[in-house]
């Protein structure tokens, strides 16, 4: 069935084309709001939200992108602005275990790889973050990423540019002269 048609049914009323929409891009979705947040279950529940939002505005989409972009753009919203409020939430609480003695220094063990590109992309500023994750991890072009985002395709490819060099600099130590 063409994607116009099970709009139109899923205004209508149709639970069984809801289900059907829903279907076709929740994972997707999912992928997207998962690596922006690096949490399976908040990105279980922004990707709820990211739906329940899209079935509540479904009759303001005017077609003008595809439905997966209209998608696209309110999952980075409601993901960025999820985690915002986290890291908010975080800034006013310091875990004890986090706390060192005063005159003790952390120990200089290196963290592997893995988990030193994870600490580099969280780091990134919110718009290279998106551009990064939405090209180089989930396959978006820059066309697919400016019309989610509400910029230029030039302002993706340039994002996309200093995100990796950020990201190159965060991990310099990892390469081998």
């Amino acid at each position: 069935m063409e994607e116009r048609e099970l709009i139109g049914r899923v205004l209508a009323g149709d639970p069984g084309a809801a289900r059907a929409l829903y279907d076709a891009h929740v994972d997707r979705v999912f992928r997207l709001v998962y690596r922006m947040a690096g949490d399976f279950d908040r990105a279980q529940d922004w990707t709820q939200e990211t739906f329940i939002r899209a079935f509540s505005r479904l009759g303001e989409f005017r077609g003008e992108a595809a439905l997966s972009t209209w998608l696209g753009s309110i999952a980075i919203s409601i993901t960025l602005n999820g985690l915002r409020k986290v890291r908010r939430r975080n800034e006013r609480e310091v875990a004890l275990d986090d706390i060192l003695p005063i005159g003790r220094s952390p120990g200089n063990a290196e963290p592997d790889l893995k988990t030193r590109l994870a600490e580099a992309i969280d780091g990134l500023p919110e718009g290279y973050r998106a551009v990064f994750v939405m090209h180089d991890v989930e396959g978006y072009t820059h066309e697919e990423i400016a019309a989610i985002l509400g910029v230029h395709p030039g302002t993706s490819k340039a994002q996309l540019f200093r995100a990796r060099n950020r990201l190159r600099e965060a991990l310099a130590d990892f390469v081998k002269d």
